[in-house]
């Protein structure tokens, strides 16, 4: 099962290695929803899922609240695949004033799965930006929404930035961060994500991992993330990259997963904890 979104450093391909790493507990925490394959791929009772970027946000709690309307909805705009009517969809998505929640939600996955990539990117103005992909049949992922919508109702959604989620933690929380990665593409959103941000990330982290919740982090791997994260188990993987990649180029990259190193939180051995199971998902 793939992810309802295109999603650059969508963790589908490293859950087999992410998923040793990530403790049971009543609720996993996500400040950087990205493509949910975390939460999708996992079986927490609940989720508090968050990112900054609105459209995202709101497009997972459009599929949450009524999918076979976001359904109807969704696959009238699939079809309509050529180039002009994408930057007519485009057009509407970023300067129509009177487009209802859901069909923006609708319009967003739409712009996602014909355009370049699937990447995600807005100009200064908060305008979607990114060109038409040039697909001949993009893939209109109906299975993935309908499974989404069904794991969704364990979720809650915000539209926040990290560290107004971290803030929102409660005893017994698990949290996992999957950030814009050190020295790669960080302007999924306009506020962008520096390296100050890494740097205020990790002191969250690092304070909310001594009061006892369990964290665990992907990022590059990078002598900044290195250090950052040095109070922290490192565990470096390889993963594979495609945006950003020439037509028949394969590229890999070297990646950290950074754990928490105490494994007994709120009086829970976590230790030996990490062996639910996870659907295995593969992008289409």
């Amino acid at each position: 099962m793939s992810t309802v979104v295109k999603w650059a450093g969508n963790k589908t391909a490293v859950m087999p290695e992410l998923i040793k790493h990530l403790p049971k507990g009543p609720r996993l925490v996500e400040p950087f929803a990205g493509s949910c394959a975390v939460m999708m791929a996992t079986d927490y009772p609940h989720y508090l899922v968050a990112d900054i970027n609105p459209d995202l946000i709101n497009m997972y709690q459009q599929i949450k609240d009524d999918p076979e309307f976001f359904i109807m909805i969704i696959a009238g705009l699939f079809k309509q695949n050529s180039k002009d009517d994408f930057k007519r969809i485009r057009q509407h998505f970023n300067y129509g004033k009177s487009s209802g929640k859901v069909w923006r939600a609708a319009a967003f996955l739409y712009l996602n799965r014909h355009c370049y990539r699937g990447l995600c990117r807005y100009n200064k103005s908060g305008g979607f930006n990114v060109p038409y992909g040039n697909y001949k049949k993009p893939y209109y992922p109906e299975a993935e929404i309908w499974a989404f919508a069904e794991k969704a109702q364990r979720a809650t959604f915000i539209c926040a930035g990290y560290e107004e989620t971290l803030a929102q933690l409660v005893s017994g929380d698990v949290v996992y961060c999957d950030p814009p990665y050190d020295g790669t593409f960080a302007d999924y959103h306009t506020a962008g994500f520096t390296k100050d941000d890494q740097y205020h990330l990790a002191s969250i982290l690092e304070r909310r991992s001594s009061e006892g919740h369990p964290v665990v982090v992907s990022n590059s791997d990078t002598s900044l993330i290195r250090s950052l994260y040095r109070t922290f188990k490192q565990h470096r993987i390889t993963a594979k990259r495609s945006m950003g990649v020439a037509a028949g180029e394969s590229k890999s990259a070297q990646e950290i997963i950074a754990v928490s190193k105490d494994r007994v939180f709120f009086g829970v051995d976590y230790a030996a904890a990490a062996d639910f199971s996870f659907f295995h998902m593969a992008q289409p």
